[in-house]
């Protein structure tokens, strides 16, 4: 069988990104480009400000790529870009960018969803043993996937308001730690000790999640505190929240595992890279003879590897798009087959 090459395009957020996978599971060549210290200043994304940067910069992320890969467009056998969902600004730069490319040189288009791509990240790790249910969490997203086959999604449960990224981001700021939060908080919960009295988030008989609750209740705490004139230890409240978020997380995905009799769970997503996450969920599957697959450190926050890995394999299904392909800023990983041509 004659090898894929797919050039992936991702600008869904503040990197922009772009990369060459082979047959979905072997990087050549990847350059993300991060705003994250133009952003810090303002303690978190300013989305025209990310527009305006990708556009700077995404002719030369891609250049880049095909440099470091020793490659021309006219060995790449097609183009997958994420069309949604994200910031509508930053989605359209790298939109437009695949669009052009595959105009001017002739290459199938391939519409890639922001959270399969997250998925797929795993692919450059390990084969998949289905069925499986991948957890993804990351800063817009909490989502139990089921999939029964390749590219095949379900989803079983979510987050009925903050994601549990935006919730790390939203209390460390709280507590005074800089952005971005979530990974501060994960290094001092390593140190701190459970001493603070917070909730269990929805804690319930259901798939979903619920961190509006838990974040108001930092809050609440903080300010008290606060009032009273005492000194939060932001070590130990940092490892009182993180031991709620992971005392949830693990507590329904390990039930859900056994619900749909499966053997084999994905962590994926931008707080996949938690540390205190990570170990927890290793412990347990490992307990259970759960099959714990979870991405390099490199492939948990937002790069188009991902993005290109999970294109070969939707173009294997034959997902393709026309240049009528738009942005969404909020799409359902079930609708994925809507943006197929006819």
């Amino acid at each position: 069988m004659k090898d894929k090459y797919i050039l992936g395009i991702e600008s869904s957020c503040d990197e922009t990104s772009a990369s060459i996978v082979k047959n979905g599971t072997e990087e050549i060549s990847t350059v993300v480009l991060s705003q994250m210290d133009i952003h810090k200043v303002f303690g978190g994304v300013v989305p025209e400000i990310a527009s305006r940067n990708h556009v700077e910069n995404i002719t030369m992320v891609i250049e880049e790529t095909l440099e470091k890969a020793n490659m021309e467009l006219k060995d790449i056998d097609a183009i997958g870009v994420t069309y949604g969902p994200g910031l509508i600004g930053s989605l359209l730069i790298g939109l437009q960018a695949a669009k052009t490319l595959s105009f001017t040189h002739d290459k199938p288009l391939i519409p890639v969803h922001h959270i399969a791509g997250h998925i797929y990240a795993n692919k450059l790790v390990t084969d998949f043993k289905f069925p499986l249910i991948a957890l993804v969490v990351s800063g817009g997203h909490t989502d139990l996937i089921y999939m029964e086959e390749e590219y095949s999604f379900k989803k079983i449960g979510g987050t009925l308001d903050d994601a549990v990224g935006e919730a790390y981001d939203k209390v460390a700021k709280v507590i005074g730690l800089a952005y971005p939060g979530g990974p501060i908080i994960d290094k001092l919960a390593q140190i701190g000790n459970d001493t603070y009295t917070l909730p269990a988030p929805l804690d319930d008989d259901s798939n979903n999640f619920s961190f509006s609750g838990l974040k108001s209740a930092v809050i609440n705490l903080v300010h008290n505190e606060e009032q009273r004139g005492n000194i939060i230890n932001q070590e130990d409240l940092a490892k009182s929240f993180q031991s709620r978020v992971i005392y949830i997380l693990t507590k329904k995905t390990m039930r859900v595992l056994e619900e749909y009799g499966v053997s084999t769970l994905l962590l994926a997503g931008g707080v996949s890279a938690n540390k205190g996450l990570r170990e927890e969920f290793a412990k347990l599957c490992s307990e259970r003879n759960i099959n714990f697959v979870v991405p390099p450190m490199k492939y948990c926050t937002d790069n188009a590897a991902m993005i290109a890995s999970s294109a070969y394999y939707a173009y294997e299904k034959g997902l393709t798009a026309d240049l009528s392909l738009n942005a969404i800023a909020t799409t359902s990983l079930e609708k994925i087959g809507d943006v197929k041509s006819e």
